[in-house]
């Protein structure tokens, strides 16, 4: 596993998924995201719980295949198919890699596809998994994402949604800021890459609110919502159709 770099000695512009950030993406994730690695494993948990037979998983957005992989590892029902899309030509070819590495016989069948998530058809799928994806996309265009992939949802179907949010609260929201960083701090990253990586991602990732999130959920049909894990201004949420 390669070690993030990128913002420690030049100012690389805004935020892409390109050859270097596949290169450490692992480390970045570890490094960055609190609770990363428990929002990863609960992914195969549920993925043991709520995947049906003869239905098919989605991993949208799903960079170097984390998700996959725990679904993967994790489903018992028998006829299954995992479907890993994503829009960054470098992450899905090391995606491609890392999943034909994970290769055992009886595992679900991945197919890892490069394109835009807003393109692709959601059908019959009992488990979908968006980690950290929607904030990336415009917040006029959310809506109709969530809609689209419940839409394609059997019943009892699993939605994982995992995303940066921002608090209501502002002064809240600074404590959250603050303890992020200091996070990040303990991770060896320094003040200078902090803020480097921030003003990259400005503009180009878009957090909100638990609330507009739960509120989209509910409109787009998902009958039950929660949060099941948060960590600083990082949540996971569920959503069961």
């Amino acid at each position: 596993m390669s070690k993030d770099t990128l913002f420690k000695t030049s100012d690389s512009g805004p935020f892409e998924f390109n050859e270097s950030v596949a290169e450490v993406f692992p480390d970045m994730l570890k490094r960055s995201i609190p609770g990363y690695g428990a929002s990863i494993q609960a992914i195969g948990s549920l993925a043991a719980r709520f995947v049906q037979p003869a239905t098919r998983c989605y991993d949208l957005g799903c960079s170097l295949g984390a998700a996959s992989i725990a679904m993967r590892r994790n489903i018992a029902a028998q006829g299954c198919r995992i479907v890993a899309v994503d829009n960054a030509t470098a992450m899905v070819t090391r995606c491609r890699e890392l999943i034909a590495a994970d290769s055992r016989k009886g595992l679900a069948e991945v197919s890892v596809i490069e394109a835009d998530i807003q393109n692709i058809e959601i059908a019959q799928a009992s488990m979908v998994v968006m980690n950290y994806t929607l904030q990336f996309l415009p917040v006029d265009a959310r809506a109709a994402m969530i809609r689209k992939i419940s839409d394609g949802m059997v019943e009892g179907g699993l939605f994982v949604l995992s995303e940066k949010v921002v608090d209501e609260d502002s002064r809240i929201e600074g404590a959250l800021v603050e303890l992020h960083h200091e996070f990040k701090r303990r991770n060896a990253y320094s003040n200078l890459e902090i803020s480097r990586k921030r003003a990259a991602l400005e503009n180009v990732l878009q957090p909100e609110t638990v609330a507009t999130h739960e509120s989209r959920l509910r409109d787009a049909g998902f009958r039950h919502v929660g949060v099941w894990l948060r960590y600083f201004n990082f949540v996971s949420m569920i959503a069961i159709r």
